[in-house]
């Protein structure tokens, strides 16, 4: 079984790439692959981390045919919470982290990216956003949160309401992502980027980083993420037609 996440490592920097052919869909498996790595390079001294995905698919989301696929309610509940777990294990990180982008990071992919501490994004038609209402899902407050923190309160309600998805150029006017690079120098940059911030003193960086990200771990807490209420909402006949519709279209 191929693994769903390659290490490589570029001096004090590791990077993590996920590798679930063909779009990085997140499913259980690769969420907890993900986890699993994060606490492993920070145990093992990693000093900081690139989070990176397939070429051209920096992650398509949630693996919603997998979830579709789920009739029993713990079940569901247990594959998002597999999902979040990932998600609050980079907001949680320690050491920082960069989100390379080489690709469209939709929905999930795009919550992974937040969670990060910089994002850089390959130039060119790639999209990122949170387009959970496009398909029948309501966001919940943490993962609006974390819209909130990097674009604004206003500009946040219109992405997210519409479900909106930006091209890249848009993206960097807007925020959402922090630099743009040719997609052949995403990973470079990152890793570039990372090993001059770990010039500056260590232990007042990482004080100050975990203060100014405080607000980041505590909006993934299960609180501010209620998985019975997201199951109640996926299960919702309307819903339920949307991610179907979304699902049939993706076939074609």
């Amino acid at each position: 079984m191929p693994e769903l996440i390659q290490i490589h490592d570029h001096g004090v920097v590791r990077e993590l790439n996920m590798a679930r052919a063909p779009v990085n869909a997140l499913n259980p498996d690769l969420c907890v692959a993900l986890r699993e790595a994060i606490a492993a390079a920070v145990g093992s001294g990693a000093a900081g981390l690139v989070l990176s995905g397939r070429p051209k698919v920096f992650s398509a989301g949630l693996d919603v045919p997998h979830l579709l696929s789920l009739a029993d309610r713990s079940a569901l509940k247990a594959a998002w919470g597999e999902f979040f777990g990932a998600a609050r294990a980079l907001a949680e990180s320690p050491v920082p982290v960069v989100a390379a982008i080489a690709g469209h990071a939709p929905a999930g992919g795009c919550v992974l990216a937040l969670c990060c501490d910089y994002r850089i994004m390959a130039s060119g038609p790639f999209r990122i956003g949170l387009n959970e209402s496009q398909v029948g899902l309501a966001v919940p407050e943490g993962i609006q949160h974390l819209m909130r923190r990097v674009v604004g309160p206003h500009r946040a309600e219109r992405l997210l309401v519409a479900g909106e998805m930006v091209e890249a150029e848009r993206a960097l006017s807007l925020g959402l992502v922090d630099e743009l690079v040719d997609i052949d120098d995403v990973v470079p940059r990152a890793v570039h980027w990372l090993k001059a911030l770990l010039e500056l003193p260590r232990k007042p960086m990482l004080q100050t980083r975990a203060l100014a990200r405080a607000d980041l771990a505590a909006a993934l807490q299960p609180e501010a993420v209620p998985l019975d209420r997201f199951v109640d909402d996926w299960n919702d006949p309307d819903t339920q037609a949307g991610l179907r519709a979304l699902v049939a279209k993706l076939g074609k």
